[in-house]
């Protein structure tokens, strides 16, 4: 261990836990005693949170799904309001099984080594014999079994994989503002109101707030207090079920292509309007600095890609409008319209970049004129 430990980054530091006494399950499987060992360190890691959480701004905690153990520690984590993540380090292969395991319980009869057919689940490439399953699986009286089972289903209960899951294609709406656009505090409040409002599944990513300019993040120092914070009371747990909320980022091309994703909600930086484009989602448009008001008079008035939200005489976008647009977009015949010019802009952005396109094209000839000089 100590060779491992030496080996980590100097920039990452390190905290232990007290050591916990297994001495009474010295002959029971090795994993019993790994998850045991866990659940005695409970109380510890809940004191070095509380410690933690008066001098550290906790982005996110990250537990190891290896043998679905890390779960154990989320309550802990949600204690002090910071964001659990599962880390998968195993195959997808062994993850989907993982996943189907409750179901296989109820189903199958019988001990899975003794299945006369080979196991075809899901996303499974090949079928696998019962035999070459896990460890855990092969006998169904033990209690690993039964513990691996336990554990299995509160890695099910994961909220992300339950959305991604269940979720009806374009059913969410992405809502971000680049890598520096900033709300106020009244519009973030605002905004999460109306999103709330709308009842329509969705993706955040939460900024900390600012009065000042709203491209203040560019030059100035990142807040390292939790966006999370400045939500509306019990935000949280009001949305379960209906939003994701990610502080300060998240890969947004990704999100943007996943097949859930039905409409964006973006400040029309242009980065972010192509990115919308190449992955056919339509916009709405909440204008922030820059050239984006130039940008959202194209997208709305000319291409008729975006819908765009109306400010009250203070310059406030209310939650009842924010509300009205987003139900526009996701869940009305005007939406519809919007979504299939879209699809015709993603394919007309595609030709442009193949080998004959107009982009790829000019790039070429640029390229060959800066050769020729």
């Amino acid at each position: 261990m100590t060779t491992v430990l030496e080996a980590l980054p100097i920039s990452i530091d390190r905290v232990f836990l007290p050591p916990v006494s297994l001495e009474d399950l010295h002959t029971v499987h090795t994993e019993i005693q790994i998850c045991r060992a866990i659940t005695l360190s409970l109380p510890s890691l809940r004191d070095v949170f509380k410690c933690l959480v008066t001098t550290t701004w906790f982005a996110a905690f990250v537990g190891d799904v290896y043998h679905v153990f890390g779960c154990e520690a989320f309550e802990v984590a949600k204690e002090f309001k910071v964001m659990p993540y599962v880390f998968v380090s195993i195959s997808a292969t062994v993850l989907s099984l993982g996943l189907h395991m409750p179901k296989l319980d109820e189903t199958v009869q019988g001990e899975f080594r003794e299945l006369p057919e080979p196991l075809k689940l899901p996303r499974w490439s090949i079928p696998i014999q019962g035999t070459d399953l896990l460890d855990a699986l092969l006998d169904r009286q033990t209690k690993w079994y039964k513990l691996f089972l336990s554990h299995v289903k509160r890695l099910r209960l994961a909220e992300r994989i339950n959305q991604r899951e269940s979720a009806p294609s374009g059913s969410f709406l992405f809502v971000s503002f680049g890598s520096g656009g900033t709300l106020s505090f009244d519009h973030l409040t605002e905004l999460a109101l109306g999103l709330e409002l709308s009842g329509q599944r969705f993706v955040w990513v939460v900024r900390s707030p600012n009065n000042g300019p709203a491209d203040a993040a560019y030059v100035a120092n990142r807040s390292h207090e939790d966006p999370l914070a400045f939500l509306p009371n019990v935000f949280g747990e009001r949305i379960e079920g209906q939003g994701l909320v990610v502080p300060c980022w998240a890969p947004q091309t990704r999100i943007l292509r996943h097949g859930s994703i039905g409409g964006f909600l973006t400040h029309c930086g242009w980065n972010s309007t192509l990115e919308g484009i190449a992955s056919g989602i339509p916009l709405i448009a909440w204008l922030l600095f820059a050239e984006q008001r130039m940008n959202a008079v194209v997208l709305t008035e000319d291409l008729k890609v975006a819908l765009r939200q109306k400010a009250n005489e203070e310059g406030l976008i209310e939650r009842e409008e924010i509300a009205r647009v987003i139900k526009d977009l996701m869940a009305s015949e005007e939406g519809k319209r919007v979504q299939n010019r879209m699809k015709d802009l993603k394919i007309a952005a595609e030709k442009a970049l193949t080998g004959d396109g107009s982009s790829k094209r000019a790039l070429s000839e640029w390229a060959s004129k800066m050769a020729s000089n």
